[in-house]
């Protein structure tokens, strides 16, 4: 069996980032940036006014009450101001262009205006008070956004700010997920002995959907290997393969056999991980194609793991890895070494340290123990077991912070 680590560096190159799409604005949320956005024109444009007030020069006034006469008004969307007189001062609005020759602004809460139309100035300004520069928030010809930037509102917002009513970013992948076995059947069928809901289906579509991705979900596949053939040669017309069951050892496990039938190349099969073992890699053209194992918490840890990354990296992303907390168990935990531990688990915090509640049920088969929970608690293959407010890492589950380092390259992984 291969480590983690060993089954990234296999997968993560067949998951090429798929080649850019111009996309409108509205619907380039949550995608990737493909190349470098440059500034069309200035931020601010003009210099204007960051408060509601005055415009004047600083130099005119000389202390605290003195007056100037107040020469008309500049407000934004507004005709342009003519020049500032010498001497005087202009009503100013926030967002409103800087009147030529003022220098400087006194918000209205410093100011008393008269009856014969001029101002008390409580304050002395400082010079450039309350100004917004041409240029001081971007410079036309900068970059705006780099390339392999997340888009998000203010992303969205900056582009807007542009005049770009289109982006180049990287696609949704689309993912395909065959889910193979007799025992399956679908929601409202009626009961039958001995079969269970395809509960895998309705998980890692979400799932899929979570990462950005677009998923497909084929109709299920008997134990049948022509069968799983067929449904393996729909798949392949989308980005990414996803097989869930029939990868271990049993007779019906005939997933690699259907895919060599297809003249896909299986790079490995079998992890060192707990739950998750059987997890295939294999490759049909540019297609990857990962087998997850059919138990359900199997699934869905393994897709964490190694599907995650992989969708990442083809929306463009760089920070591939969901970024590790430092926890403490609440409790004693067994284990016993061989293969890493992915222990499912809440988080809480106490006197800044957070601390990790495990799951009481651990199962590979035991969907409970996926709902409600925060974090994947990593118990390296070499620990052994590990007592009450032992130190170990874990991994946030679902929409966190990532980090372009794996978390795996750390020895007992």
């Amino acid at each position: 069996m291969i480590t983690i680590q060993q089954a990234l560096e296999q997968m993560l190159p067949s998951f090429a980032p798929l080649p850019a799409v111009p996309t409108p604005l509205a619907a380039a949320l949550g995608h990737v940036l493909a190349s470098e956005l440059r500034a069309r024109y200035d931020l601010p444009e003009l210099d204007n006014s960051a408060m509601d007030g005055y415009a004047l020069r600083a130099a005119d006034v000389a202390a605290a009450g003195s007056v100037l006469s107040v020469c008309g008004e500049s407000r934004a969307g507004g005709p342009l101001p003519g020049p500032l007189a010498a001497g005087s001062a202009m009503r100013i609005f926030t967002g409103a262009p800087l009147p030529a020759g003022a220098d400087s602004v006194v918000m209205q809460e410093d100011t008393t205006p008269t009856d014969d139309g001029r101002v008390v100035l409580q304050t002395v300004p400082r010079l450039g008070a309350h100004v917004r520069r041409q240029g001081s928030d971007l410079l036309r010809g900068a970059t705006a956004l780099p390339a392999a930037t997340a888009l998000g509102p203010g992303e969205l917002g900056l582009a807007a700010s542009q005049d770009c009513a289109t982006l180049e970013v990287f696609p949704a992948p689309r993912v395909a997920i065959l889910c193979t076995g007799d025992e399956l059947r679908e929601l409202g069928d009626p009961l039958r002995a001995g079969t269970l809901v395809n509960s895998n289906a309705y998980a890692l579509a979400a799932a899929v959907r979570q990462c950005g991705g677009v998923p497909w979900v084929l109709p299920t596949s008997r134990d049948i290997r022509s069968d799983i053939r067929a449904r393996v040669r729909e798949g392949l017309q989308a980005d990414v393969l996803l097989t869930v069951g029939g990868v271990s050892v049993g007779t019906y496990d005939l997933v690699e056999k259907a895919l060599t039938d297809v003249g896909a190349e299986v790079a490995f099969h079998k992890v060192a991980i707990k739950p998750g073992k059987p997890l295939l890699f294999a490759r049909a053209g540019r297609v990857p194609i990962i087998g997850l194992p059919g138990n359900p918490v199997s699934a869905l840890v393994t897709f964490e793991l190694f599907v995650r990354p992989g969708l990442r990296r083809m929306q463009g992303h760089v920070a591939l890895f969901p970024r590790p907390l430092s926890v403490k168990l609440e409790a004693a935990y067994a284990h016993k070494p061989g293969r890493t531990e992915l222990a499912r688990a809440t988080l809480h915090g106490v006197q800044d340290q957070l601390i990790a509640r495990l799951h009481s049920q651990q199962g590979s088969g035991s969907l409970p123990s996926m709902a409600c929970v925060d974090a994947l608690v990593i118990v390296p293959r070499e620990q052994g077991n590990v007592e009450a407010g032992g130190e170990l890492l874990a991994l946030p589950i679902g929409p966190a912070p990532h980090s372009p380092v794996s978390p795996w390259l750390a020895p007992g992984h």
